[in-house]
């Protein structure tokens, strides 16, 4: 009779272990997919964790390992875009006085004393205005402020609000303006509209160097509604060394707003909390949308510390006093973001803070923590988008999710980014597929047709993300 054959002890305790390892591993993944935290989140919170105690250092050099393994390079400079301000551009011709202004004081004049129809036109040049907390429009209604050509007309403000807009109707077209205040903090807006400022309209502006280039918002129970921010370059040169936001695109309690067609970089906040978005609709506002927008949280700027948000609906929510209602049960209702193209974000790339019916769709999210939305009253419909991160509801949120690509939080925590891998050079702004474009059946029932970010109409089967062929968005 032959003997049993017995196992090796050696070979007990390797199985064992291998178990105990699998076991951990399986554990870890489903703690930090649980966590919905991904590495460039973590680093962060692990640091101010061991601030202040004798392993401060080792938090911090912890942060720095996570945020390598999340976070991709500096983007440098972009190549030439057709979204954004477009340096050939000419002022339509329309009905109206063409006031001629060569001076600052001549400018001033002719805006505060604007009668309606009014086309106030620049002369070539550049117009420093100081001395004044704001340049005030006038009670005039339709009223243009332009250069006839972008490019020839540069706007120095060493002032807080530059233009005041308070009538319905006015449009600036064509402008290069810049905060020229010897403390970033003084220079605030280029432009704050308010209550009665109805139907403004930006076009073709390029826009350096403030806080919050747009500050738009109610005033004595009137609220600027039915405005258009389109096609405008708006970035900042530098850090703002402020305690005051930085947000580019800050509108609170105004409704109707379309913010489409620009390109907007490089909004990091120095100082206070360190928090900082691209642009929010807040203030329990309706029917506002982000579209066809190209945000870069850190473009010529990177690596600061600090928490940078691509683009959100609810902001960091408002006080009751700030609100349409006084009350802010939701802080937006109806908003849109769709079809943007948002990348190199230390946080998220897009937020929903109790904003209720929103519509998420087509947007490609490059180096950013993903989207995230929080609180019961938060609830979106999320289809077709490319979220290099994780897609996250919290607190109660509802997320509608379906036929989206994203990455799990535990591949993140491996360095793993495979949607970054369907771009020729991601880092570069190079987004040529490196494949075929990865392609939907179809877009949903619910989701009306439309243009991509370049402007292209989308087929019965769209790619996934903001745009079928991102040449397309290539100035030739």
């Amino acid at each position: 009779m032959q003997k049993k054959r017995r196992t090796s002890p050696f070979k007990k305790i390797l199985f064992t272990l291998l178990t105990l390892v699998l076991l951990s591993a399986g554990g870890v993944a489903w703690f930090l997919e649980s966590a919905a935290v991904p590495p460039r989140q973590m680093g962060p919170y692990i640091e101010r964790r061991a601030s202040g105690h004798r392993f401060d250092q080792l938090g911090v050099l912890a942060a720095r390992k996570l945020d390598d393994l999340d976070r991709g390079a500096g983007m440098g400079d972009l190549p030439p875009l057709r979204i954004g301000a477009q340096a050939d551009a000419v002022a339509p011709a329309r009905p109206g006085q063409v006031v001629m202004v060569t001076t600052p004081d001549a400018a001033v004049k002719a805006i505060e004393k604007a009668h309606p129809g009014d086309i106030v036109t620049f002369a070539p040049g550049v117009y420093l205005f100081s001395g004044r907390p704001y340049i005030a429009t006038s009670s005039a209604e339709g009223v243009t402020v332009r250069a006839e050509r972008a490019g020839t007309v540069r706007i120095e403000l060493a002032i807080t609000e530059g233009f005041l807009v308070t009538s319905s109707g006015w449009t600036f077209e064509n402008l290069h303006i810049r905060g020229a205040c010897a403390a970033q903090e003084a220079c605030d807006h280029a432009f704050h509209v308010v209550g009665r400022g109805k139907g403004f309209v930006a076009r073709n502006n390029t826009i350096t160097d403030f806080n919050a280039h747009f500050k738009i918002n109610g005033n004595a129970g009137s609220f600027p509604d039915d405005g258009l921010i389109e096609n405008n370059t708006i970035s900042n040169s530098s850090v703002r060394a402020t305690g005051t936001a930085v947000t580019p695109i800050d509108l609170v309690a105004a409704s109707n707003w379309t913010v489409r067609g620009n390109l907007i970089t490089d909004f990091i906040k120095r100082g206070g909390d360190r928090i900082s978005y691209g642009g929010f609709f807040k203030g329990g506002g309706s029917g506002n949308s982000f579209t066809r927008n190209v945000v870069i949280c850190e473009n010529l700027l990177h690596g600061a510390r600090g928490q940078r948000v691509g683009l959100s609906l609810g902001g960091g929510g408002s006080g009751p006093e700030f609100c349409r209602d006084k009350r802010c049960l939701t802080e937006q209702d109806r908003g849109v973001i769709e079809a943007n193209l948002i990348a190199s974000c230390s946080d998220e790339g897009i937020y929903l803070n109790r904003s209720a019916a929103s519509t998420v769709t087509h947007n490609t999210l490059l180096d950013t923590a993903g989207m995230s939305a929080r609180w019961p009253e938060s609830t979106a419909d999320v289809h077709g988008n490319i979220v290099d991160g994780r897609i996250n509801a919290r607190d109660g949120a509802l997320l509608r999710a379906s036929d989206n690509l994203d990455t799990g939080v535990t591949r993140l925590f491996t360095g793993a980014h495979p949607l970054r891998d369907l771009y020729a050079a991601p880092q570069r702004l190079d987004l040529r597929w490196s494949e075929q474009a990865p392609r939907r059946d179809k877009a949903g029932a619910d989701e009306k047709a439309a243009s991509d970010l370049c402007g292209t109409a989308r087929p019965a089967t769209p790619a996934y993300g903001a745009f079928e062929d991102f040449s397309a968005c290539l100035l030739k």
